[in-house]
């Protein structure tokens, strides 16, 4: 495919995203759409971002959405795609089945989003209830993969791969469910889910290039450019939050690509910076559940457990431990970039 449709779709979303703004920004505003903010989520200064509109996330949603038919119409009259062809018809269904599950978590999102606003509180859907949607939505989305095609149960681990049967459907629902929160746990200081994911979404543009998945690449520079766009509003200090409307829609994104891929170690490399973040947060709360268990066998008395970090997500121990804000994202990002370029080495 030629590669000036990518760069066209690219820019296109990211006009869109930015250009946006200009009226989305000032809407939330006008229906006090603000983001609550409790102190003990994240260091005690972010207390002064409280009432930044939030659900800009719609900004890259909007583009996306456009850019990618856009982008679709002009690679089918660049080179010639024959749709009734059935291989062609499975490849143009995958990345529809893979937008349609994004905006599935889109939409959770924009609940969970719309409860927290609504009640002013910054708790929004139980983690019961998003834990259920996401277990179905994960599912949908790897039934269509199947029904279009891909059928292989293989862990593609690229040195070394393994069929793993039927089991290989409940390890990657619970991998989608990881993932997308993980995406979401890394939107906690301005920029930093953004910049993360337009990493992301440039190196499996490599990726899909050099796997022949053009359609899909289409997809990931649409959601790419939407990200640049939506930096302009975002970074410090944020203008207006993406929102869990936001952050689920890129969790389901990066998740999708990877899996529509089937290569796995590709897509854990290119999600480390998520990974590590979710993974931060479990750690914390196991040592501390750990050692206030201990303290209490050995003391018979209830006392604090301890931590390993000053703060998770591990953005905010960065943060505590004197980082700005744009030192975290250029950070996070230069990792990401490493992680995701020595995934690409592992698929040549």
């Amino acid at each position: 495919m030629p590669y000036w449709i990518n760069i066209i779709v690219s820019l296109l979303s990211c006009a869109i995203a930015g250009v946006s703004g200009i009226w989305l920004v000032p809407y939330l505003h006008k229906i006090k759409f603000g983001q609550p903010i409790k102190t003990e989520d994240g260091p005690k200064w972010h207390a002064k971002k409280q009432g930044t509109p939030t659900m800009g996330g719609f900004m890259f949603i909007v583009s996306t959405l456009i850019c990618l038919v856009i982008g679709y119409c002009i690679y089918r009259w660049q080179c010639g795609i024959d749709i009734t062809d059935k291989s062609n018809i499975n490849s143009a269904l995958t990345v529809l089945s893979c937008i349609i599950f994004c905006l599935l978590f889109a939409l959770l999102g924009f609940i969970d989003d719309y409860i927290k606003v609504a009640k002013k509180d910054n708790h929004g859907l139980t983690p019961k209830q998003k834990m259920i949607l996401q277990f179905i939505f994960g599912g949908a989305f790897l039934g269509a993969l199947y029904a279009f095609g891909d059928t292989s149960t293989v862990i593609d681990l690229s040195f070394v791969s393994f069929d793993i049967g039927i089991l290989y459907y409940p390890i990657m629902i619970t991998a989608i469910i990881y993932l997308t929160n993980a995406v979401n746990l890394t939107d906690g200081v301005d920029g930093l889910c953004g910049t993360v994911t337009f990493v992301a979404m440039l190196v499996f543009t490599v990726a899909c290039a050099i796997l022949k998945f053009n359609e899909l690449s289409i997809f990931t520079m649409a959601v790419a450019g939407g990200c640049l766009g939506f930096l302009v509003w975002n970074l410090n200090p944020a203008k207006c939050f993406m929102g869990d409307t936001g952050s689920m829609f890129l969790g389901a994104s990066v998740t999708a690509v990877g899996l529509i891929l089937h290569k796995h170690l590709l897509l854990v490399l290119v999600s480390l910076v998520y990974i590590l973040e979710a993974l931060s947060v479990v750690i914390q709360v196991s040592y501390f559940k750990y050692t206030a268990k201990k303290h209490f066998k050995a003391t018979g008395e209830k006392g604090q457990g301890k931590r390993i970090f000053k703060m998770t997500p591990i953005h905010h121990h960065f943060e505590l431990s004197g980082f700005s804000e744009y030192k975290i994202v250029i950070t996070f990002s230069l990792f990401g970039l490493v992680a995701g370029i020595i995934g690409i080495l592992t698929i040549l």
